[in-house]
């Protein structure tokens, strides 16, 4: 890890994916070079208070914050943007008709139907014309792709003027498309590659948690735009996991 003398220039293609608020976790990232965050709202430990306070920090460390929110409703997609989140990530959105409808919450009128609030983004002071606009320009909306319906309408949901690009859920896509548990079998990467070309068509980014290896080629190979290399937890219990076998290893070798 670089020293604070010679920090490593922060890279927003690359995304740490985050269960809980650990500021370590943040700054051990940041550190090394990532440039995002993806907060997982929807199923990791995160409640407002804890929003309040880490959003900001993330961004002052230099991390682009994009918030998986609770669900396609309002409330969590306003709420997440008010606390200065860079992006929202839309989960379990169903077809077109319901991403233009959820997508809404994200852009101020006309353009969308995202409620006005004071606060952190407008400096605690009023707002204006190019405050709105510049809003709407700088905080990018995601739908997610997790949907059979959602795959069968992607085209439309790229072309929606709300929708900044899309973010791909491939564990939900795969349950929904009886498929079953999430393998990264041919069916799972044909899929990942129809979001991949109506993307680029689109001339609009996708985005993949790719934990894997042949994930990571793939989204690399077909232009994502950004890609989750790995999720919080799942890097911990790697690093201990090989402490820990190092070490029994080791000592068995003692015997």
């Amino acid at each position: 890890m670089a020293s604070a003398q010679s920090p490593v220039p922060a890279d927003r293609r690359y995304a740490v994916w985050l269960s809980d608020p650990s500021f370590a976790t943040a700054e051990i990232a940041r550190g090394i070079g990532y440039g995002a965050a993806v907060l997982d709202i929807e199923h990791g430990a995160f409640d407002l208070a804890d929003l309040e306070r880490f959003v900001p920090f993330l961004r002052t460390l230099g991390l682009e914050v994009l918030a998986k929110v609770l669900g396609p409703e309002r409330g969590p997609i306003q709420q997440a943007l008010d606390f200065g989140a860079d992006a929202v990530v839309i989960p379990h959105v169903e077809n077109a008709p319901h991403a233009k409808a959820v997508t809404a919450f994200a852009k101020f009128p006309p353009l969308g139907d995202r409620s006005f609030a004071g606060g952190r983004t407008t400096g605690y002071r009023g707002f204006t014309d190019e405050w709105v606009a510049e809003q709407d320009r700088g905080t990018r909306c995601l739908p997610m792709i997790e949907d059979a319906g959602a795959l069968e309408d992607i085209a439309e949901i790229l072309a929606l003027d709300t929708v900044d690009g899309v973010f791909v859920g491939p564990s939900d896509l795969s349950l929904r498309r009886e498929r079953g548990a999430y393998t990264r079998d041919p069916g799972d990467f044909a899929d990942l590659k129809r979001v991949a070309d109506a993307a680029r068509a689109a001339g609009k980014p996708w985005v993949l948690p790719a934990w894997s290896r042949e994930e990571k080629e793939f989204a690399l190979a077909h232009g994502a735009g950004q890609l989750a290399l790995t999720m919080q937890h799942g890097a911990l219990a790697a690093g201990l996991t090989a402490a820990f076998d190092e070490t029994t290893s080791l000592a068995k070798e003692a015997r």
